[in-house]
């Protein structure tokens, strides 16, 4: 699982751009599944087939980014965010683009203590010395994310995308574990997550899914001064209650409850102000589907250095593994 999860935190793929992450997923899971198809909008949809309920297992496989809009007479290159990043921690971070080239995200005023570190002061240098050697390196309308490699600090890992990648990591775990599973199983590894869940629409509209589970993160309120959140690292998966955009089904939240004490699983229960694209979109597919959402405690959520618990992780995937083998049938929702 570290291996697996410092691979696809590396992989480049922002939102529309996530080919590369897509291939790592597909070599890892495509063993463990009868069918494995890529849709239309780049999703990848794996099935293992069973006789019970469609369950549709789902987490997003892009990273937010950034997109180049204009490169000025010196070579500086302007951008617009491609998802949620914190502004605050960009100044003095390295991306990567698609191409290989790699340069630092500027800000201007830098050291003015009254300068907010808006994306609208801040520019790209990519070490060119005017717009003519800078539009040899880079175009309008490239994307680029943030550039780092994955760091295991023992327990945890901490590293960029880690936000979306360590559900695709739980999903694939999950797929190789599951033994004996009734129900007919969809693994949707997901496009545009950070966009709203767009892939996540599309993909259970063509799934029609009796019951959803989406795996995400959820920020935690575990550091200092931190937000006023009761989930901490390393106390188990969350099971969510609610976000801004869904509140899970109760019968479904009470079925991972129900699982996470039979099988001796620590866990959280999450209410957050944020929003899990997954859950809100696969609910609100055509009549609606009985939606659950599992999340991954993690620290400095669209950061350059977002941090996860293993402990966590190998919860989470104990919990769903628990959801793919239950009977759903006895399900009344």
């Amino acid at each position: 699982m570290r291996e697996l999860l410092k691979r696809l935190s590396d992989c480049y793929g922002p939102s529309g751009e996530e080919a590369l992450v897509r291939e790592v997923v597909r070599k890892e899971i495509a063993r463990s599944v009868d069918e494995i198809r890529t849709d239309v909008m780049g999703n990848l949809i794996a099935r293992r087939r069973g006789r019970g309920r469609r369950i549709m297992l789902t987490a997003h496989m892009d990273e937010s980014g950034i997109v180049v809009t204009h490169i000025d007479a010196k070579g500086f290159v302007r951008f617009a965010a491609v998802g949620s990043l914190e502004s605050e921690t960009l100044p003095g971070a390295r991306v990567i683009l698609s191409n290989g080239t790699r340069g630092t995200i500027g800000l201007e005023g830098l050291g003015d203590e009254k300068a907010r570190p808006t994306l609208e002061k801040m520019y790209l240098d990519v070490g060119a010395a005017d717009a003519k050697s800078a539009g040899g390196l880079v175009s309008v309308g490239d994307c680029a994310v943030l550039d780092g490699e994955a760091t295991d600090l023992g327990g945890r890992i901490v590293g960029k995308a880690l936000g979306a990648r360590v559900g695709c990591a739980m999903l694939i775990e999950a797929a190789k574990r599951v033994r004996g599973a009734k129900n007919d199983l969809y693994f949707v590894l997901a496009v545009q997550g950070a966009l709203g869940g767009r892939g996540v629409i599309t993909s259970a509209y063509s799934v029609d899914p009796e019951i959803g589970m989406a795996v995400d993160v959820s920020p935690t309120g575990d550091t200092p001064e931190g937000q006023a959140a009761s989930v901490q690292l390393g106390k188990g998966p969350a099971i969510k209650v609610k976000d801004a955009g869904i509140v899970s089904h109760p019968k479904v939240r009470q079925l991972l409850i129900d699982g996470a004490r039979r099988r001796g699983i620590p866990y959280q229960l999450e209410i957050s102000d944020g929003r899990t694209a997954g859950g809100q979109a696969m609910q609100a597919t055509r009549s609606g589907v009985p939606t659950g959402v599992i999340s991954v405690p993690c620290r400095y959520v669209h950061t350059p250095s977002e941090m996860v618990d293993l402990g966590d992780i190998e919860g989470g995937v104990r919990l769903l593994l628990y959801a793919m083998t239950a009977d759903m049938s006895r399900l009344e929702l």
